[in-house]
C-alpha cells in the first residue's frame, strides 16, 4: 500500500505531465519531490541517543538548510506524518548550527552559510544529515545521488556513530556506498 508521501509524489508527476512540461521539467520536479519524501522515510532507520528528545512525543524536526522551494517539498511530504510517537516539524534555515534544534538535516548550502560550514557546524552532534550531488561535492552522514535514472543515496556509518547515531542494516544494505 503505497504512503501518502508517495502518493503525493505521483500526483505530482502525473500533474506535470497533465500540463505538458517538457521531460526534463517534470523529470526534476518528480527528483525532487523523492528526495523531500526520503527525508522523513530514513527516519525509522535511524537510533537517535536518548538526549536528542526531550519526551517521548517531542517532534521529529527535519530542517532544510537550502532553498524555499525544496522547503515546500519537505512540507508537503512529511507534513501530518509521525516516525513512531513522533509528529514531524519541518524547519526552513539559512544558517545551521547544534542550537537550530534539527534531528534530520538537508544541508543544501545557502547565501549564509555554505554546506559545508553548516556540516562542520552540527558534526558530532545527533543530527542526521542529509547532502544531494546535484548541490556540490560536501556529503553528509547519508548523501543522494541519481543513479541510472533512480534517486540512491550513500551512507557515512563512521560519521553516523561519530555523531552518535545508529544507522539500521536494513538501510545500509540499500545504500549504493557504505562508508565504514
Amino acid at each position: 500500500m503505497a504512503t501518502a508521501g508517495a502518493r503525493r509524489a505521483g500526483w505530482a508527476a502525473i500533474a506535470l505531465l497533465a500540463i505538458g512540461l517538457p521531460a526534463p521539467a517534470w523529470a526534476t520536479a518528480l527528483e525532487s519531490a523523492v528526495k523531500a519524501t526520503y527525508l522523513y522515510k530514513l527516519a525509522p532507520f535511524v537510533t537517535w541517543p536518548p538526549v536528542a528528545f526531550s519526551a517521548a512525543d517531542q517532534p521529529l524536526v527535519i530542517c532544510v538548510q537550502g532553498p524555499d522551494s525544496f522547503a515546500t517539498l519537505v512540507e508537503r511530504a512529511a507534513g501530518g506524518q509521525r516516525v513512531g510517537a513522533h509528529p514531524v516539524a519541518v524547519r526552513h534555515l539559512t544558517h545551521l548550527d547544534r542550537a537550530s534544534g534539527c534531528h534530520i538535516a538537508y544541508v543544501a548550502g545557502s547565501s549564509a552559510q555554505s554546506a559545508s560550514q553548516a556540516l562542520a557546524a552540527v558534526s558530532g552532534a545527533p543530527v542526521l544529515t542529509v547532502t544531494d550531488a546535484a548541490n556540490g561535492s560536501a556529503k553528509g552522514v547519508v548523501h543522494l545521488i541519481l543513479n541510472g535514472g533512480k534517486v540512491r543515496f550513500s551512507v557515512n556509518a563512521a560519521q553516523a556513530q561519530a555523531d552518535g547515531l545508529a544507522i539500521s542494516s536494513k538501510l545500509l544494505a540499500l545504500a549504493v556506498e557504505v562508508v565504514r
